[in-house]
């Protein structure tokens, strides 16, 4: 059983909380959080058409952790399985970014795995991306084609439940009860839909055309002015890091209780004066533009030749949380525009 059919989500999302936490949106105000399931809540779930506020890095990396303490040694903590629903295909690229950060085999995160290994994923198709979504401009798609267990997607009447991996279909026929037959008709409908929301991005980003790997367009303009002039109304929230859901850095904090000291890891941000500080108060980057420059430059370039992608999604939190409208497409389209510009300028210069 690949794929089934289901009315209500209700059932499905009761079934896994038989044997795990589940996490699923809930709408607050014009946006989505995650919140823990409630199967006894008389409010009906329901599906998220965008993606959630929520990072899914909070799950598998969250915001404060002990890692270590003396005189006893921290040792990861006993993670029970759990669930979260409601993921788009632009989550699970992140999450396959930080597995590639937490989970390689050289430097691999105890905290991080221990998390992976016992998260359930849930996809769902995205159907009305926001103003401020941009994948398909980084070759993502609003739907999920892998990296789940389950992938739902809205169709007339209910719900097409897709399998994604050995335990996703040994969820589906440990269930069979719940669900029913999908008809050709109705996986024909989903297509369209998915279809649409393709046609959707494109209208929106029709004037943010890539004349060239994005690498190369923000590689060549490492030291171009618009940096400077982008970071002026910057004023270092930092939100654009902490809603990332691929940012990772993280600082350890030693602190001391009663009876024993601890290691604390914590979420950092380099937007941040003081994150690439040394040693004697020397600081390479104080100004907001190198900062600015450096998370570009590691975000399309340095992680690239490290992993072999990219570590933006297009999923458009950072633009969305900023306090100093910095919109991560206009500084792309920016250095697009003056990549040209150059080209032309060489070509020129050659005749």
């Amino acid at each position: 059983m690949e794929t089934a059919f289901i009315s209500k989500l209700r059932p499905l999302l009761s079934a896994i909380a038989e044997t795990m936490d589940v996490y699923l949106p809930r709408r607050v105000g014009e946006h989505y959080v995650c919140r823990p399931y409630d199967a006894d809540s008389p409010v009906e779930p329901e599906l998220n058409d965008i993606r959630m506020c929520t990072p899914v890095k909070k799950f598998l990396f969250p915001p404060r952790e002990r890692t270590a303490a003396l005189p006893e040694p921290a040792e990861p903590q006993e993670v029970k399985p759990f669930a979260v629903f409601g993921l788009k295909a632009c989550d699970l690229q992140s999450v396959s970014i930080l597995d590639r950060v937490f989970a390689e085999e050289e430097f691999e995160d105890p905290f991080y795995v221990g998390r992976r290994e016992k998260m359930f994923t849930i996809a769902s198709d995205c159907s009305s991306p926001g103003e401020s979504c941009f994948c398909t401009v980084l070759g993502g798609r609003p739907h999920a084609e892998d990296g789940f267990d389950l992938n739902v997607s809205r169709v007339t009447d209910g719900y097409i439940i897709q399998s994604g991996s050995a335990q996703g279909r040994s969820f589906l026929f440990s269930h069979m009860s719940l669900f029913g037959d999908v008809p050709d008709a109705l996986l024909k409908e989903r297509s369209e839909l998915r279809e649409a929301t393709l046609q959707q991005l494109a209208r929106a980003h029709h004037d943010l055309p890539l004349d060239a790997p994005v690498k190369e367009i923000v590689e060549r303009g490492h030291d171009s002015e618009i940096f400077d002039e982008e970071a002026r109304t910057c004023v270092e929230c930092q939100a654009c890091t902490r809603v990332c859901p691929t940012c990772h850095c993280f600082y350890l904090h030693d602190t001391k209780q009663a009876d024993y000291f601890a290691k604390l890891k914590m979420w950092d941000s380099c937007m941040r004066m003081g994150y690439a500080e040394v040693a004697g108060g020397a600081n390479p980057r104080k100004m907001l533009a190198d900062r600015l420059r450096h998370r570009f430059m590691h975000k399309f370039v340095w992680f690239l030749e490290r992993y072999g992608v990219e570590m933006c999604v297009g999923c458009g939190r950072c633009i969305d949380a900023e306090t100093g409208d910095v919109d991560l497409r206009r500084v792309l389209r920016r250095l697009n525009d003056e990549f040209l510009d150059s080209g032309r300028t060489a070509t020129e210069a050659a005749r």
